[in-house]
């Protein structure tokens, strides 16, 4: 990712709506659909600055992965150690570890196998461990944003499952999740391409919107994983080790 985005990141990460919200929506999946036994090993990786830490240590120990050295500095901060450098496919630095749960949380897109990457996950899950990882949605919302970020790629619901299913993890459940806002991001995406400004920032809404739209996305853990949502902008998988 390109330097401001971790700068926006580390800025923003507590605050800002969609990171607040998100981390409740992923707390209650992983609660509801991944299940990690109590004091579980569990491994983020592409953990960015961080924001994701303490969200997953309320299920057990956590181990961290990050390539920037700057946001690998502040998540060793947040998580009071060693927050490790090992890319995906290869995973190397991790050795022998194995985990009752690993975090993808918006990474996979970012590698140029990601076939690749699904199967050295599935090599650091215990059998029965699982994966829960989210992507992008649509192709046809490519933007600036995507740029910035160094995506390869933005996924179809078909695409996230075939990937998964063909790789060694067994898919249990995957859909949609950021649905009910998904109108209005199409109506700011398009007023953008139409004002010919594709903007990457991520800006801080004012105190009352910030709190309305996080309160909006936030509702969505009651229904991520229980019901299947319309098309979103994001996806989710939940998948096992065999």
């Amino acid at each position: 990712m390109e330097r401001v985005v971790y700068q926006q990141m580390a800025e923003l990460d507590q605050r800002h709506w969609w990171y607040r919200a998100r981390r409740e929506i992923l707390a209650d999946l992983i609660r509801r659909e991944a299940m990690p036994p109590a004091a579980g090993r569990i491994l983020e990786i592409g953990c960015g600055t961080g924001h994701n830490l303490a969200m997953l240590a309320e299920f057990g120990e956590v181990d961290a992965v990050e390539l920037d050295d700057e946001a690998r500095a502040i998540a060793q901060q947040r998580l009071g150690r060693e927050v490790m450098n090992a890319p995906l496919p290869e995973l190397t630095g991790l050795g022998d570890r194995r985990y009752d749960l690993v975090a993808a949380l918006d990474v996979i897109e970012h590698v140029d196998d990601d076939a690749a990457a699904l199967t050295a996950i599935a090599g650091k899950l215990k059998p029965g461990g699982k994966l829960v990882m989210t992507v992008p949605a649509h192709r046809w919302m490519w933007s600036a944003h995507d740029v910035v970020n160094h995506h390869k790629r933005r996924y179809s619901k078909a695409a996230l499952r075939r990937i998964v299913e063909a790789s060694p993890l067994h898919l249990e459940k995957s859909g949609y999740f950021n649905s009910l806002l998904f109108p209005l991001a199409i109506a700011e995406r398009l007023a953008s391409k139409l004002r010919g400004k594709d903007d990457a920032d991520v800006k801080l809404p004012p105190k009352p919107l910030n709190a309305a739209l996080e309160a909006v996305f936030a509702a969505e853990r009651h229904l991520v994983g229980r019901l299947p949502l319309p098309p979103g902008l994001s996806l989710f998988a939940v998948a096992s080790a065999i």
